[in-house]
């Protein structure tokens, strides 16, 4: 956010529903859910607007429609003259393991460069071959002006990245960036055994085959009418259940979950509503432990649905 606004000398930050960014007073206004986020943690820092993201199965639009009503929504709310930044988790991870319909993300790029506005991409979660691609934002092309990393990163080690174009990342005043555990060595050399072994073993190529194997297995469950929708791309997928009336279920979620932990199998849950199951499963699990673990989830979810 400090590199959007130096570069841009506007203020407005805009992110979208569900979204999930992190922790620090400023990540957590941008933040959308509360408990156990923010709750009691406030105030938050001011001028972070929200607007609707793209949600195929809840909306119902097209990719042009949804971009159509976000771009509309920001324009009326805010002003595009006001905004210093757009940010979106190309596949939202807390909010429900979201991936937004063909031609959303494009086409917001597209009206943020038309604008002046810096694009943002939080890969932090989908980044680094989770999708399937280096960047879940490769899906459809699209380069954004500023991309955050972390997570898988570095196998464990902390250590985060912001990348972009130079004129953007080179605004800031020299010393307005920095943090005291930047550029720690030891971190730094984990990433790039990490960078090396994801080339290496073409761990694209294993997400996407991790989610083949993960469709093949599930995908059956479509049928109990409980399963509303599998969702996600590579090794990032979410299955998001309903009850019987085709409302969000968090309870069965929480069942499932508990009866996976029961047999050995570990699975987070995630969702806006607390009802979507997210598999994210290492990129080199032998394909015999990731294929016992979903027959074990399977069962579950025939037996308590």
């Amino acid at each position: 956010m400090k590199i959007a606004r130096s570069h841009t000398g506007r203020n407005a930050v805009a992110v979208m529903d569900r979204a999930y960014h992190g922790r620090t007073n400023l990540t957590m206004a941008m933040t959308a859910k509360n408990i156990p986020y923010k709750d009691g943690f406030g105030p938050f820092a001011s001028e972070v607007y929200r607007t609707a993201m793209s949600y195929p199965l809840r909306d119902g639009l097209s990719g042009a429609e949804a971009a159509e009503r976000t771009i509309r929504d920001l324009e009326i709310a805010v002003g595009a003259k006001n905004l210093s930044c757009v940010v979106i988790e190309p596949v939202q991870g807390e909010g429900g393991f979201i991936a937004p319909a063909e031609g959303f993300l494009p086409a917001i790029a597209a009206w943020c460069r038309e604008n002046g506005i810096v694009f943002i991409a939080d890969e932090i979660q989908s980044g680094m071959c989770r999708t399937g691609d280096w960047f879940a934002c490769d899906h459809e092309g699209v380069v954004p002006d500023l991309v955050m990393i972390a997570k898988g990163i570095a196998g464990g080690m902390p250590i985060s990245a912001v990348t972009g174009r130079a004129e953007i990342m080179d605004a800031p005043n020299a010393g307005g960036l920095g943090g005291t555990y930047g550029g720690n060595p030891v971190a730094c050399a984990a990433a790039l055994a990490a960078f090396d072994q994801m080339d290496t073993l073409d761990l694209n190529a294993r997400a996407r085959g991790i989610e083949s194997i993960v469709r093949e297995i599930l995908e059956p469950l479509l049928e109990t009418g409980r399963l509303a929708e599998v969702r996600g791309r590579g090794a990032m997928i979410g299955l998001e259940f309903v009850d019987a009336e085709g409302r969000p279920d968090a309870g069965v979620v929480k069942q499932i979950a508990q009866s996976a932990k029961d047999k050995g199998v570990l699975v987070l849950t995630c969702g806006y509503d607390g009802n979507v199951i997210r598999l994210l499963p290492p990129l080199v699990i032998t394909e015999k432990l990731l294929r016992e673990s979903l027959d074990i989830l399977a069962d579950i979810v025939r037996e308590l649905v």
